[in-house]
């Protein structure tokens, strides 16, 4: 038993005699200056803000195929590079400028919207990967789509 306490002392002495070297000593000043230069850099960043986010057709017949313009201006400090825009599903394609863009400049982002069979209240949205510190921004469109049917009797109505 003394010699079971004996062992755990010694190993505990041991253990803290190792723990007074001053972790400031193994840093190496190369190491500090690389990630200031790192941490400086992650500063710079583009950010991608839009003029409205939502958009909303309003209601339109079943077969319309409808567009619009999302403005948006990098308020960032670095260019802003679009590198792919989708939609949620096939009704909705992206148009957009190649070319980066600066900060404080403005670019045009255009969203069609096909209601081909897609009758009914519908919400879409696009994902845009971007190299800002999100990665990703999000577009969301909608319309009331008067479905064909419907559309062809209120237009006989009407007449």
């Amino acid at each position: 038993m003394k010699r079971a306490t004996l062992i755990l002392s010694i190993i505990s002495l041991v253990g803290l005699a190792s723990c007074t070297t001053k972790a400031s000593k193994k840093v190496n000043p190369e190491n500090v200056t690389t990630a200031e230069i790192r941490d400086a850099r992650a500063n710079l960043l583009p950010v991608m803000t839009f003029d409205e986010p939502n958009y909303d057709f309003g209601t339109i017949n079943e077969g319309e195929i409808v567009n619009h313009t999302f403005t948006f201006t990098n308020t960032g400090n670095a260019p802003l590079v679009i590198i792919n825009a989708k939609g949620s599903c096939g009704c909705t394609v992206s148009k957009w400028n190649k070319e980066p863009i600066a900060p404080g400049a403005t670019g045009n982002l255009q969203v069609t919207f096909n209601s081909n069979g897609k009758p009914n209240q519908q919400s879409k949205q696009v994902t845009i990967t971007t190299n800002t510190e999100k990665g990703k921004e999000i577009l969301k469109i909608k319309a009331m789509v008067v479905p064909k049917s419907n559309a062809i009797m209120s237009n006989s109505i009407s007449k």
